[in-house]
């Protein structure tokens, strides 16, 4: 099966056709194509081909089918004996993308 490994976002993705992969938010509209040229390593199996850093002429393609945020993290800070605690949320927003074409 040909997968792909894609950097986006300042994290690493295995992605492969035709399955939808939550990334990091990046700017777009649903049903907006997406391409991918930071691609480190692409093929599966014997025909592996890994970059250094990354492989030319490699891209990935896809499209985007939902913007949204991530469920609620919760960040809890506490120094004992001192009466300091702080609570914080966060929801990290990403993007769903529909990987279309792996093409080396």
């Amino acid at each position: 099966m040909k997968y792909a490994i894609i950097e986006t976002g300042g994290k690493q993705y295995r992605v492969n056709e035709g399955v939808a992969v939550k990334i990091e938010r990046v700017p777009g509209d649903v049903g907006q194509a997406i391409e991918f040229t930071r691609v480190l390593a692409v093929g599966g199996g014997k025909d592996l081909q890994v970059g250094k850093p990354l492989v030319s002429s490699a891209k990935v393609s896809g499209e985007i089918i939902a913007n949204g945020k991530d469920r609620k993290i919760l960040v809890f800070k506490k120094k004992r004996r001192k009466g300091y605690s702080k609570k914080q949320g966060h929801r990290q927003e990403f993007t769903e993308v529909l990987i279309n074409q792996i093409s080396s």
